[in-house]
Protein backbone atom coordinates (compact mmCIF):
# COMPACT_ATOMS: atom_id res chain seq x y z
CA UNK A 1 0.00 0.00 0.00
CA UNK A 2 1.26 3.52 -0.84
CA UNK A 3 2.81 5.30 2.01
CA UNK A 4 -0.14 8.05 1.01
CA UNK A 5 -3.24 5.62 1.49
CA UNK A 6 -2.11 4.71 4.78
CA UNK A 7 -4.96 5.14 7.20
CA UNK A 8 -2.37 6.99 9.11
CA UNK A 9 -1.50 9.36 6.40
CA UNK A 10 -5.29 9.49 5.26
CA UNK A 11 -6.10 10.29 8.84
CA UNK A 12 -3.71 13.26 9.22
CA UNK A 13 -4.78 14.88 5.66
CA UNK A 14 -8.48 14.13 5.62
CA UNK A 15 -9.31 13.39 9.14
CA UNK A 16 -10.82 10.48 11.15
CA UNK A 17 -14.60 10.66 10.02
CA UNK A 18 -13.07 9.76 6.66
CA UNK A 19 -11.88 6.35 7.79
CA UNK A 20 -13.59 3.28 7.48
CA UNK A 21 -13.88 1.26 10.59
CA UNK A 22 -11.08 -1.06 9.64
CA UNK A 23 -8.85 1.35 8.84
CA UNK A 24 -9.61 3.12 12.64
CA UNK A 25 -8.64 -0.56 13.41
CA UNK A 26 -5.93 -1.19 11.98
CA UNK A 27 -4.39 2.55 13.58
CA UNK A 28 -5.36 1.72 16.71
CA UNK A 29 -3.65 -1.80 16.91
CA UNK A 30 -0.78 -0.50 15.32
CA UNK A 31 2.03 -3.72 13.95
CA UNK A 32 1.20 -7.42 14.85
CA UNK A 33 3.64 -9.91 14.82
CA UNK A 34 2.01 -12.63 13.99
CA UNK A 35 0.42 -11.44 10.11
CA UNK A 36 -1.00 -8.90 8.32
CA UNK A 37 -3.03 -6.26 10.56
CA UNK A 38 -4.86 -5.64 7.76
CA UNK A 39 -6.28 -9.23 7.67
CA UNK A 40 -6.73 -9.11 11.28
CA UNK A 41 -8.97 -6.22 11.34
CA UNK A 42 -11.45 -7.20 8.47
CA UNK A 43 -11.44 -10.71 10.21
CA UNK A 44 -12.86 -9.05 13.99
CA UNK A 45 -14.96 -6.92 11.77
CA UNK A 46 -16.92 -9.57 10.14
CA UNK A 47 -16.47 -11.85 12.77
CA UNK A 48 -17.95 -9.47 15.51
CA UNK A 49 -18.95 -6.22 13.82
CA UNK A 50 -17.41 -4.14 16.25
CA UNK A 51 -19.04 -5.87 19.26
CA UNK A 52 -17.63 -4.41 22.25
CA UNK A 53 -19.26 -6.94 24.41
CA UNK A 54 -18.72 -9.90 22.49
CA UNK A 55 -15.13 -9.14 22.53
CA UNK A 56 -15.12 -8.54 26.19
CA UNK A 57 -16.54 -11.53 26.85
CA UNK A 58 -13.87 -13.54 24.90
CA UNK A 59 -11.45 -12.49 28.15
CA UNK A 60 -7.95 -11.75 27.02
CA UNK A 61 -7.01 -15.89 26.16
CA UNK A 62 -9.95 -15.96 24.01
CA UNK A 63 -9.24 -12.86 22.25
CA UNK A 64 -5.51 -13.33 22.30
CA UNK A 65 -6.32 -17.00 20.39
CA UNK A 66 -8.69 -14.91 18.36
CA UNK A 67 -5.49 -12.08 17.20
CA UNK A 68 -3.30 -15.21 16.17
CA UNK A 69 -1.73 -15.33 19.66
CA UNK A 70 -0.42 -11.93 19.49
CA UNK A 71 -1.01 -10.92 23.73
CA UNK A 72 -0.08 -6.96 23.06
CA UNK A 73 -2.83 -6.96 20.36
CA UNK A 74 -5.26 -8.18 22.79
CA UNK A 75 -4.10 -6.06 25.53
CA UNK A 76 -4.53 -2.98 23.26
CA UNK A 77 -8.15 -4.35 22.57
CA UNK A 78 -9.19 -4.73 25.70
CA UNK A 79 -7.66 -1.73 27.34
CA UNK A 80 -9.83 0.55 24.32
CA UNK A 81 -13.28 -1.29 25.66
CA UNK A 82 -12.38 -0.14 29.20
CA UNK A 83 -11.64 3.69 28.31
CA UNK A 84 -15.06 2.99 25.55
CA UNK A 85 -17.26 2.54 28.83
CA UNK A 86 -15.56 4.80 30.81
CA UNK A 87 -16.12 7.74 28.08
CA UNK A 88 -19.71 6.70 27.48
CA UNK A 89 -20.35 7.04 31.24
CA UNK A 90 -19.60 10.58 31.04
CA UNK A 91 -21.40 10.99 27.86
CA UNK A 92 -24.51 9.37 29.38
CA UNK A 93 -23.95 11.67 32.77
CA UNK A 94 -22.40 8.96 35.07
CA UNK A 95 -19.54 11.28 36.56
CA UNK A 96 -20.40 14.24 34.96
CA UNK A 97 -21.29 17.63 36.85
CA UNK A 98 -25.13 16.50 36.33
CA UNK A 99 -27.81 16.28 39.38
CA UNK A 100 -29.03 12.82 39.67
CA UNK A 101 -32.85 13.15 39.44
CA UNK A 102 -33.94 9.64 38.62
CA UNK A 103 -32.97 5.84 38.87
CA UNK A 104 -32.28 5.26 35.27
CA UNK A 105 -29.53 7.84 35.43
CA UNK A 106 -27.68 5.59 37.97
CA UNK A 107 -28.96 2.29 36.26
CA UNK A 108 -27.03 3.99 33.32
CA UNK A 109 -23.87 4.83 35.10
CA UNK A 110 -23.63 1.32 36.40
CA UNK A 111 -24.96 -1.26 34.12
CA UNK A 112 -21.60 -1.57 31.88
CA UNK A 113 -19.46 -2.14 34.97
CA UNK A 114 -21.88 -4.69 36.78
CA UNK A 115 -23.66 -6.45 33.65
CA UNK A 116 -20.96 -9.55 33.49
CA UNK A 117 -20.48 -9.78 37.58
CA UNK A 118 -20.93 -13.11 38.79
CA UNK A 119 -21.82 -11.78 42.52
CA UNK A 120 -23.64 -9.44 44.17
CA UNK A 121 -21.81 -6.44 44.56
CA UNK A 122 -23.11 -3.15 47.16
CA UNK A 123 -21.76 0.14 46.03
CA UNK A 124 -22.77 3.29 47.47
CA UNK A 125 -23.11 6.46 45.47
CA UNK A 126 -22.26 9.61 47.10
CA UNK A 127 -23.76 13.27 46.36
CA UNK A 128 -23.25 16.35 47.25
CA UNK A 129 -25.94 18.91 48.28
CA UNK A 130 -26.71 19.46 44.47
CA UNK A 131 -27.21 15.90 44.26
CA UNK A 132 -24.09 15.70 41.95
CA UNK A 133 -22.10 12.61 41.80
CA UNK A 134 -19.09 12.97 44.46
CA UNK A 135 -17.57 9.38 43.93
CA UNK A 136 -19.40 5.08 43.59
CA UNK A 137 -17.82 3.21 46.28
CA UNK A 138 -17.83 -0.68 46.60
CA UNK A 139 -19.30 -1.57 49.55
CA UNK A 140 -19.65 -5.45 49.64
CA UNK A 141 -19.69 -8.22 47.75
CA UNK A 142 -22.21 -11.65 48.01
CA UNK A 143 -25.48 -12.04 48.54
CA UNK A 144 -27.15 -8.90 50.82
CA UNK A 145 -27.97 -9.60 54.43
CA UNK A 146 -28.13 -8.00 57.69
CA UNK A 147 -24.71 -9.83 58.96
CA UNK A 148 -22.84 -8.66 55.20
CA UNK A 149 -23.82 -5.38 54.99
CA UNK A 150 -23.18 -3.09 58.03
CA UNK A 151 -23.95 0.53 58.49
CA UNK A 152 -20.84 1.49 59.67
CA UNK A 153 -19.15 0.46 56.34
CA UNK A 154 -21.84 1.83 53.97
CA UNK A 155 -21.54 5.49 55.64
CA UNK A 156 -17.88 5.70 56.92
CA UNK A 157 -17.21 6.49 53.04
CA UNK A 158 -20.14 8.63 53.17
CA UNK A 159 -18.46 10.75 56.05
CA UNK A 160 -14.96 10.84 54.61
CA UNK A 161 -16.34 11.80 51.42
CA UNK A 162 -19.13 14.64 53.13
CA UNK A 163 -21.23 13.52 51.26
CA UNK A 164 -25.07 15.25 51.85
CA UNK A 165 -26.75 11.98 50.47
CA UNK A 166 -26.30 8.54 49.29
CA UNK A 167 -28.00 6.58 46.55
CA UNK A 168 -27.45 2.23 46.87
CA UNK A 169 -27.07 0.44 43.98
CA UNK A 170 -26.60 -3.75 43.66
CA UNK A 171 -26.64 -6.08 41.05
CA UNK A 172 -28.76 -9.24 40.47
CA UNK A 173 -26.87 -11.66 38.39
CA UNK A 174 -29.83 -13.73 38.01
CA UNK A 175 -30.94 -10.87 35.30
CA UNK A 176 -34.04 -10.51 37.59
CA UNK A 177 -34.18 -7.14 39.42
CA UNK A 178 -37.07 -7.43 41.69
CA UNK A 179 -35.70 -7.35 45.56
CA UNK A 180 -35.55 -10.13 48.22
CA UNK A 181 -36.22 -9.97 51.48
CA UNK A 182 -32.93 -9.72 52.63
CA UNK A 183 -32.89 -6.47 50.01
CA UNK A 184 -35.59 -4.82 51.90
CA UNK A 185 -34.34 -5.18 55.19
CA UNK A 186 -30.75 -4.23 54.67
CA UNK A 187 -32.48 -1.32 52.94
CA UNK A 188 -34.76 -0.53 55.91
CA UNK A 189 -31.68 -0.41 58.42
CA UNK A 190 -29.34 1.50 56.03
CA UNK A 191 -32.39 4.10 55.39
CA UNK A 192 -33.18 4.33 59.40
CA UNK A 193 -28.94 4.79 60.09
CA UNK A 194 -29.17 7.30 57.22
CA UNK A 195 -31.83 9.26 59.27
CA UNK A 196 -29.37 9.26 62.53
CA UNK A 197 -26.73 10.50 60.60
CA UNK A 198 -28.51 12.76 58.75
CA UNK A 199 -27.19 11.38 55.65
CA UNK A 200 -30.82 10.39 53.71
CA UNK A 201 -30.95 7.34 51.76
CA UNK A 202 -32.54 8.70 48.89
CA UNK A 203 -32.89 5.14 47.06
CA UNK A 204 -31.70 1.74 46.36
CA UNK A 205 -31.76 0.83 42.37
CA UNK A 206 -31.20 -3.03 41.99
CA UNK A 207 -29.89 -3.69 38.51
CA UNK A 208 -31.01 -6.87 37.02
CA UNK A 209 -29.95 -7.86 32.74
CA UNK A 210 -32.12 -5.04 31.26
CA UNK A 211 -34.29 -3.69 34.08
CA UNK A 212 -34.32 -2.00 37.36
CA UNK A 213 -35.97 -1.21 40.52
CA UNK A 214 -36.37 1.62 41.92
CA UNK A 215 -37.38 1.75 46.04
CA UNK A 216 -37.78 4.81 45.82
CA UNK A 217 -40.03 4.74 42.29
CA UNK A 218 -41.99 2.06 43.80
CA UNK A 219 -42.24 3.85 47.09
CA UNK A 220 -40.98 1.61 49.14
CA UNK A 221 -39.67 4.58 51.43
CA UNK A 222 -40.01 8.37 51.24
CA UNK A 223 -36.67 10.51 51.56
Amino acid sequence: MPWYDRPGNRLIKEGAEKLSDSELLEILLGKTKNGSIVNLAHKLLKKYNLNMDKLEELGFDGLKKECNNDKVIALKILSFIELNKRCSKLVKGGYSRQAITSARQVYDMLFDKVKNYKKEVLFAVLLDTKREVINIREISVGTLNTTLVHPREVFKEAIKESADSIILVHNHPNGNSTPSQPDIEVTKILQDSGKLLSIPVLDHVIIGKNSYYSFKERRIFNE
